[in-house]
């Protein structure tokens, strides 16, 4: 277990302990807990103390077992903590019982995830796909909400055979409300699509923004369209997506690109489903420029993720342009030498790629003429050569064979 090296707590935000568990090879599992500590913060908590643990399987009823969860007491108390934030899923029992033996609020990974989205939503749209998205999380947690209300009597007077459980009740009303929904979202999404025909029979030609939460879409997307749309450091700052003209000198033609919200690992399938709306704009895109944060320690994990979610929307064959954004973070000697080369993804398919600084503006007319070429020739122009030799990315592209003898520096966490 680990103190947390977050700064003081003058805003009294409510103070968290981190916990993750390593179930071995296979697992979802990440040592330091980072992107944990930062789904934190987006939801206003402090993390004060991490806690790993490593396990063949979860333990049925407490998750890290008895010892651990006595730990995890312990910093709780030592700490006062408000709460404790696992990194995986849990089930129902599992957090009721670990609220019962830790006496404070615990929420899993996914739990966390939907407060940031119910916090950040602002369109109609949005906060319709959220509240099914967190109705559907709600519904198999009943357990742990109502258990401790007595079954009703039924009948005239309150006589004859037992009447319906308090839960059964809930459940009845949060089906309703489910059904309702996502008849809401089926004419908004109808609504879309009579837009998208429209955009098609004027033969627009879209760009859509996707990539791991924090990429930077939203700062390149401003920085593209001078849209003004909302733009943070911290996970989710966009949840909404929202589509501008652009004028691309090049090609002597205008394009729409649309900002859409960032994925990141093990989203929950709730959500992946109730924001398939949102997420169309995506999968009818002529391209898509996926936007990569070129200073992360995790990048290729970050791609891989991004990836996976595009094929679960039908979107992973588009044409995409690889964009690494952020580079201005990198130290001088890590810096790309090229502003332009081709990366091969996994599935060995070839890509443009464009190194750009979004805030600082680098890059951006070289990314210009690559959206310039595809929306006048398609993009499988200069794919079949081979990409300039950079060995300052060979360490970012598996494709690539690492240069010899030189070991890939560090890559700082600091974001700008």
């Amino acid at each position: 277990m680990t103190p947390s090296s977050s700064a003081p707590n003058p805003s009294n935000d409510p103070r968290v302990v981190l916990v993750g568990v390593d179930f071995g090879p296979g697992s979802s599992f990440d040592p330091t807990l980072d992107e944990l500590a930062l789904l934190a913060e987006s939801a206003g908590d402090l993390p004060v103390a991490k806690v790993t643990a490593k396990r063949r399987a979860p333990d049925a009823a407490l998750f890290v077992g008895s010892g651990k969860a006595d730990e995890i007491k312990e910093l709780v108390q030592l700490y006062q903590a408000h709460g404790v934030l696992f990194d995986q899923a849990l089930s129902p029992a599992q957090q009721r019982n670990l609220e019962r033996h830790l006496g404070v609020e615990v929420l899993d990974r996914t739990g966390l995830i939907l407060e940031i989205f119910g916090a950040r939503a602002r369109s109609h749209e949005g906060k319709l796909q959220v509240e099914l998205a967190r109705l559907q999380y709600l519904s198999t947690r009943l357990v742990r909400r109502w258990s401790h209300l007595e079954r009703q009597r039924g009948g005239v007077g309150h006589r004859g055979g037992p009447g319906e459980t308090q839960i059964e009740l809930d459940r009845r009303m949060i089906e309703q409300k489910i059904k309702s929904l996502k008849l809401q979202l089926a004419k908004v999404q109808r609504q879309r699509n009579t837009q998208r025909r429209s955009r098609e029979r004027t033969e627009t030609f879209r760009i859509s923004l996707v990539g791991y939460t924090n990429a930077g879409k939203s700062t390149l997307f401003n920085a593209l369209t001078k849209a003004g749309t909302y733009a943070a450091n911290q996970l989710f700052a966009t949840l909404d997506t929202t589509t501008r003209q652009m004028f691309l000198a090049q090609a002597q033609r205008s394009v729409t690109l649309s900002d859409t919200v960032g994925f990141i690992r093990d989203l929950p399938h709730s959500l992946v489903e109730s924001f398939k709306a949102t997420l169309q704009e995506a999968a009818e895109a002529d391209v898509l420029l996926h936007v990569v944060d070129a200073a992360s320690p995790v990048v290729l994990e970050q791609i891989d993720e991004v990836l996976r979610v595009l094929d679960s929307i039908g979107a992973g064959q588009l044409p995409q342009v690889l964009v690494f954004n952020k580079c201005d973070c990198l130290p001088a000697h890590q810096r790309p030498l090229h502003h332009r080369d081709v990366y091969e993804l996994p599935s060995g398919r070839r890509c443009h790629r464009v190194f750009v600084s979004a805030l600082k503006g680098e890059g951006l007319d070289v990314l210009r003429d690559v959206l310039a070429d595809a929306a006048l020739h398609g993009l499988d122009g200069g794919l079949d050569t081979p990409p300039p030799r950079d060995p300052r990315f060979d360490m970012h592209n598996a494709t690539h064979e690492p240069v010899p003898d030189v070991a890939p520096p560090e890559i700082p966490t600091d974001r700008s």
